[in-house]
């Protein structure tokens, strides 16, 4: 956002008295608890050693090895070597023979499956009209086969043996070094599972999920014990709406929706704050996850972090990253203190905790809105009015606290800051997709939010952000997941605009995915915008192949727009509108 934008939404907070007195949210309280209680996968001196030596490039892979023997065996005797070796850190070479000795290779918890509803022509490939696009969709429909996993049964009954957390059904993981279930990537796979006639497979993932509500009270961020204590966008009643609109299976939400429920209180009583704008209090939801040490998946990183840091400003920063990646942007210029570019920014200055998001809230409106609807279709009208009414409260705090008449567009708040965060993310529009506004001009004061900005500019798809962090979630990195909300929240508006903006965000996504898939024969989990696309960039690992929620995204897009889209090489559509208005402007001189 320009310069004199930012300006505009300053002056508009001012304009409308937005004081805001914070009622729910307190700084950290010290001596956190640590991402889970093994000794071996997320705390402890063996966990430290093995991952400062870096025995392997990734950290995660230590963290996703099963032991060969029971933990008190392998703490036993790490700690005997300990004793015998002076100062008591091992070598890099006693470490790696340690390692090789007592845990095996990533992978051992899976056993051999294929999806038994997998069909090789589901009916969504007869409504694509672009022949190479319906080959290619033909491809990406035969890739849920690789994706698919079941766990061993052995996981469920040894489960100290295993950083695995075991579910029941088989699922579809996302791919590359993400050899486990996710929470919010799952929605999206199980859309394309959906449009792939695999109803039985979507069915089995979303009863995983509901298995993990019943043990643990929320849905881990993903299927290792050292994510137990964080989750991830809370999508579970989306998911259950998907299902239901291809299965129609009624008595599957009457056994289950009590467990809904449970989730969406997890996150009321959990992640809730509250704002005082004007002489009205609002309850809303954030991202904050209150535990101490450093990520197990990636420690040797979140330990050079903090090099310079005393031992309660680790603790913090090592909460704020976990809060960071319970948002599934793990990590962006999104939750750096100092915004908005120019000003430096860097994973350092990570405030997650300090955000009250828009898209958090947009998909807690929304499952406040299928609540109330599932309750009405299964004739509870007492619990119908309950989420009814959270449903009216939220509508009402997402205008009083999100929308900003200057720009036209929801902004994230900065409790911190006291003020709205002016810079674009795709989430700014997420309350289109999930229909939680009240006022039908916001659709058409989106498209212009988007027009008055640089976004729509990049061929290659939407950015996650306009600020150049190094981080994967930032420029020039764009994700399947917010492209398809930004789409399908345009393409349902009544705008007419808003319908051409998402139809052309849509081929641009579509030929890049394809122009990238005929180059690798491979989907990757981003993309980047600038040139001619490549596979995303930045971040903490390399791009991942797979790629289960980009699959989903695309078959979706296809679902939508199959009868128009074509394969042809990637353009810029709003190429001709920017040259119309430089035309424009050279004229009036």
């Amino acid at each position: 956002m320009a310069c004199s934008a930012r300006i505009l939404v300053t002056a508009w907070c001012f304009f409308v008295g937005i004081s805001v007195s914070v009622l729910g949210w307190q700084g950290l309280v010290y001596g956190l608890p640590p991402p889970c209680e093994s000794q071996i996968y997320c705390t402890g001196d063996l966990l430290k050693q093995v991952q400062l030596a870096r025995l392997f490039s990734d950290d995660k892979h230590f963290v996703d090895m099963p032991l060969r023997e029971s933990p008190e065996l392998v703490l036993k005797k790490f700690q005997q070597l300990v004793n015998v070796t002076p100062g008591g850190i091992l070598s890099k070479e006693q470490l790696q023979q340690f390692v090789s000795s007592s845990f095996s290779d990533p992978g051992q918890e899976f056993e051999q499956w294929e999806p038994q509803d997998w069909t090789s022509s589901p009916q969504i490939l007869a409504k694509i009209s672009d022949q190479k696009l319906q080959a290619w969709a033909s491809d990406l429909n035969a890739r849920w086969k690789s994706l698919g996993r079941k766990i061993k049964d052995d996981v469920r009954t040894h489960p100290m043996f295993y950083s695995q957390i075991y579910v029941p059904h088989p699922l579809m993981v996302p791919g590359g070094r993400f050899i486990e279930y996710y929470y919010w990537d799952s929605y999206w796979v199980i859309e394309g599972l959906l449009l792939s006639e695999m109803a039985v497979t979507a069915k089995g993932m979303i009863q995983n999920f509901l298995y993990l509500v019943e043990r643990y009270g929320h849905i881990p961020n993903g299927g290792r014990v050292y994510y137990l204590r964080r989750s991830q966008p809370p999508f579970l009643t989306l998911m259950m709406d998907a299902y239901l609109a291809h299965a129609n299976d009624t008595e599957f939400l009457r056994e289950n929706i009590h467990l809904l429920e449970v989730e969406y209180e997890f996150w009321q009583r959990n992640r809730s704050v509250s704002l005082t704008v004007g002489d009205r209090n609002h309850t809303l939801n954030y991202y904050s996850v209150q535990i101490g040490e450093p990520r197990p998946e990636s420690y040797s990183k979140d330990w050079e972090l903090v090099t310079d840091l005393n031992e309660d400003a680790r603790q913090e920063l090592w909460a704020e990253l976990k809060s960071a990646a319970e948002s599934g942007w793990d990590f962006s210029s999104r939750w750096f203190l100092s915004w908005p570019p120019p000003l430096p920014a860097k994973l350092k200055d990570t405030k997650a905790r300090a955000v009250v998001p828009v898209d958090l809230n947009a998909f807690l409106c929304k499952t406040e809105h299928l609540l109330a609807s599932f309750y009405r279709i299964l004739g509870d009208t007492t619990k119908a009015a309950q989420f009814q009414a959270a449903l009216e409260r939220r509508l009402e705090s997402v205008q009083a606290v999100f929308w900003n008449e200057a720009a036209g567009v929801w902004l994230d708040f900065n409790l911190l800051k006291k003020q709205p965060n002016p810079a674009f993310y795709p989430s700014n529009l997420a309350p289109l997709w999930t229909d939680c506004f009240s006022d039908q001009a916001a659709a058409e004061r989106a498209v212009q939010y988007l027009e008055g900005s640089t976004v729509l500019s990049y061929k290659n798809g939407l950015p996650t952000s306009l600020a150049r962090t190094g981080e994967q979630w930032d420029l020039p990195n764009a994700w399947p997941p917010l492209q398809h909300m930004v789409i399908a929240g345009l393409a349902k508006s009544s705008s007419s605009r808003a319908k051409e903006i998402a139809f052309a965000l849509a081929q641009n996504w579509i030929r890049t995915n394809f122009a990238l898939y005929k180059k690798y024969q491979a989907m990757f989990e981003k993309y980047n915008v600038d040139g001619d696309g490549k596979p995303g960039t930045g971040g903490e690992y390399q791009v991942q192949e797979g790629f289960g929620w980009t699959n989903g995204v695309v078959l979706q897009l296809l679902d939508l727009y199959g009868d128009r889209l074509t394969s042809g090489s990637p353009s810029n559509p709003f190429g001709a509108w920017i040259v119309a208005a430089c035309i424009f402007l050279l004229n009036l001189k």
